[in-house]
């Protein structure tokens, strides 16, 4: 991927991050909020954290030292 491809990623993932945050916010909320479906919506926001984090970590340069 180039630098360009994987920027447009992560903005994609971000959004992706903050929509499920305001989600898994509003659910929780709720009177009787669906446990199952905030559990999903929590792993989803963890997976989406990682993959962010990995291409974060892919566009800083490698330093020999």
């Amino acid at each position: 991927m180039s630098v360009e491809e994987i920027e447009q990623r992560l903005e994609l993932l971000r959004l992706e991050h903050r929509d499920l945050d305001c989600a898994i916010t509003a659910l929780s909320q709720l009177s009787q909020p669906d446990q199952l479906q905030l559990a999903r919506m929590k792993k989803r926001k963890l997976r989406l954290r990682d993959e962010i984090q990995m291409l974060e970590n892919s566009l800083i340069p490698d330093i020999i030292a």
